[in-house]
């Protein structure tokens, strides 16, 4: 793989402030970081194109106390099982529960999905977590 450099001019706050990022993250160098930058923006462009396949998770913390609500969230998790590859299960404490999905399919159909499941009545907090299948990152 050939490598292109190129040279970006920044004031000097801003790059005292991205090199004090750089370390705490642990990055070799700039390039490392800007790497990780560039291919974060192509994933988010990937998702927002809505039509290629891409990978993420749905992450659910509810009460299972609530009335019909494990039953519901099981219903729909059957209704797409194409998309949901993967459940994991938690008992947080004697009342709450985290679940984690990991879904695969084209963007705009697993912002569909997440929507509804975290939409569902007594689903205390939810996030879609999104990333790429890695097939167009080099």
């Amino acid at each position: 793989m050939a490598i292109t450099r190129f040279g970006i001019s920044l004031e000097k706050a801003l790059i005292e402030r991205f090199d004090s990022l750089i370390r705490k993250k642990g990055y070799a160098n700039r390039s490392e970081a800007i790497r990780d930058l560039i291919r974060d923006s192509l994933v988010m462009e990937e998702w927002e194109a809505g039509n290629v396949e891409t990978v993420g998770t749905i992450t659910l913390v509810y009460s299972h106390h609530t009335r019909e609500l494990a039953d519901t969230l099981t219903d729909l998790q059957h209704h797409y099982h194409t998309a949901i590859i993967s459940a994991m299960h938690i008992h947080l404490d004697e009342h709450n529960c985290l679940e984690v999905l990991v879904v695969k399919g084209k963007g705009k159909d697993i912002r569909k999905i997440s929507d509804r499941l975290i939409g569902t009545r007594g689903v205390k907090h939810g996030k879609l977590t999104v990333t790429t299948t890695g097939k167009h990152l080099k």
